[in-house]
């Protein structure tokens, strides 16, 4: 897959809604990541991808589809706090803001339980649970000042009940999302921002495809209502409602993108 494949084309209907607004996404260089940073500068917002695997900006501009000078590619490694604090710095000394934080860096390794080492555990949840603590922890501050910003975090179905590739450290993260998502909506709401958590069933990843083959992907959506897989630009335009102002009284939520896998 190709880092363009999976985003939408821009259509006449895309609103500029976000124009002025400042947004990250961590893990945007590729999968569902790279979609939500689409989906938000489609609609006016300036995107900095934070990804440790981060694209030239002027590689990352030409497939988002906008000018260079409203996309920002940063280094990230979001378990690093040193770094994460870092980024957040440049960008808020370049911007003056930050309105929308997604976070949707992730790993999911397949490993059964009784083979993870302790590293890989810690590894996974520092990765899916710790970089979504510390990319909060630094951008709320100034979503507060601004008294308006919205919070995307990536959970999975994972998050309410169990993976249907990965391990028992990624269901463990990605219940440990919902919980600090509920949390920061309850303690942050009063300020103006929204904190919400997107629960993706199987989507056409990079990293869905290295976990199952195309085969496993076709049998495990049979018995879903909507039976097939779901495509990143469709979890995309449910992340870019979030952080608009027509989601101003949805807090705390998290929500279902699975074809409606989890009501069988």
């Amino acid at each position: 897959m190709t880092a363009a494949e999976g985003l939408r084309a821009p259509t006449s209907a895309d609103s500029r809604e976000l124009e002025g607004r400042v947004a990250i996404v961590t893990g945007g260089a590729r999968g569902m990541g790279l979609a939500a940073a689409h989906a938000l500068a489609r609609r006016g917002a300036t995107v900095a991808v934070f990804d440790l695997a981060a694209p030239g900006a002027s590689e990352l501009a030409s497939t988002l589809g906008v000018a260079a000078d409203r996309v920002r590619s940063v280094a990230v490694d979001v378990t690093d706090g040193d770094q994460v604090h870092r980024a957040f710095a440049a960008l808020l000394a370049e911007r003056s803001r930050l309105d929308i934080l997604v976070n949707a860096a992730g790993i999911a390794p397949p490993t059964a339980f009784e083979d993870i080492s302790e590293a890989e555990w810690n590894r996974v949840l520092a990765v899916n649970v710790h970089g979504t603590f510390l990319c909060c922890q630094q951008g709320l501050p100034a979503m507060r000042g601004g008294r308006w910003g919205r919070i995307v975090n990536f959970s999975s179905t994972a998050g309410k009940t169990i993976s249907t590739a990965g391990g028992a450290h990624y269901t463990t993260a990605k219940h440990g999302v919902l919980g600090l998502t509920r949390h920061l909506a309850k303690a942050y709401g009063p300020d103006g921002v929204t904190v919400n958590a997107v629960c993706p069933g199987l989507i056409d990843t990079p990293m869905a495809r290295a976990l199952l083959p195309e085969e496993a992907l076709e049998r495990a959506t049979r018995s879903f209502p909507v039976p097939r897989v779901g495509q990143p630009w469709e979890v995309a335009e449910l992340v870019a409602f979030l952080a608009s102002d027509r989601a101003a009284y949805i807090t705390g939520a998290a929500i279902d993108i699975n074809g409606g896998d989890l009501i069988v």
